[in-house]
């Protein structure tokens, strides 16, 4: 399992911080952030995580080690074209709106195999796995974010067998979890958990 350090919220000395102490996966939610901290600590690994402004995607493909937020057919093509141009593969995860929020991004789980379709037909681009996002805890004990963090995992579990002669679809990485629900997601079968509050409190 994966600790990703969300380092939206601290400066670069608590960066340097934490890779003394031994933490070398970093995630930002900005363009401007991302390219900036990539270029000043490039020996480690930066994940994007932010919503994608495709007008912005020049300064994150080739960069991000991983885009854990692709959610748009639209979104595909411009990654496509700009890793094309490298001459690359951007690794990137399929964002889904699990819970089905409309304040939240990502595509709904039951277009996620026709997206992927789709994908398998895509050049410069390899989906690693899905991301998710759960609704904040509302109590002490409530359960929504393990019961989408579950079906999540059985959504990855169903499309494996559909996509396995794909070369660029894996579907191994589960990204879920951060810093109130990270536990929940570890027990339902997270391989990559964000967390940013938690870690720098």
């Amino acid at each position: 399992m994966l600790l990703v350090a969300v380092s939206k919220a601290v400066g670069i000395p608590e960066v340097q911080d934490a890779i003394k102490a031994g933490i070398h996966d970093f995630a930002e939610n900005r363009t401007q952030s991302l390219q900036e901290r990539q270029s000043r600590f490039q020996n480690e690994h930066w994940h994007f995580i932010g919503r994608i402004q495709t007008n912005k995607l020049k300064d994150v493909v080739g960069r991000a080690c991983l885009i854990h937020s692709l959610a748009s057919v639209h979104a595909l093509e411009t990654v496509s074209r700009l890793a094309v141009q490298q001459g690359l593969r951007q690794n990137v995860l399929i964002e889904v709106n699990v819970s089905g929020e409309a304040s939240k991004d990502g595509i709904a789980a039951g277009e996620v195999s026709g997206f992927l379709e789709t994908v398998s037909n895509t050049q410069g681009v390899e989906v690693k796995g899905l991301m998710t996002i759960a609704p904040l805890l509302l109590s002490k004990g409530d359960e929504t974010a393990r019961r989408i963090f579950a079906a999540l995992r059985e959504l990855r579990d169903n499309l494996v067998p559909i996509f396995t002669k794909a070369d660029n679809i894996s579907l191994n990485e589960l990204s879920m979890g951060m810093s109130g629900d990270f536990t929940d997601a570890i027990q339902e079968g997270a391989t990559m958990v964000r967390i940013g509050s938690r870690l720098w409190s």
